[in-house]
């Protein structure tokens, strides 16, 4: 499958002054944001981008992603569990 994203000219020239490989870097963006939405696996992840396993871990850690890592829904819902088993905190 292809995907095509429309930039103005002058900006599509400068990042491709500023990236070697454009196409790349928007694929490798957009695979990593798709995996962090928790959208793709790891191994999904590994396939898109055509690299092993240690790969893709140092890609995440370039994009600061760390697998596992909780969002904020995860603190939030967190939060609302220990509230109902313990009850609200009192300051």
């Amino acid at each position: 499958m292809a995907v095509t994203i429309q930039l103005p000219s002058d900006v599509e020239q400068r990042l491709r002054a500023e990236f070697s490989d454009l196409d790349a870097q928007a694929k490798e963006a957009l695979a990593v944001e798709l995996f962090r939405q928790g959208k793709l696996s790891h191994f999904e992840l590994s396939k898109i981008l055509g690299i092993d396993r240690f790969q893709t871990d140092a890609c995440l850690k370039r994009h600061q992603v760390v697998e596992g890592s909780l969002t904020m829904e995860d603190l939030d819902e967190q939060a609302k569990t220990l509230d109902r088993v313990l009850g609200p905190v009192r300051r």
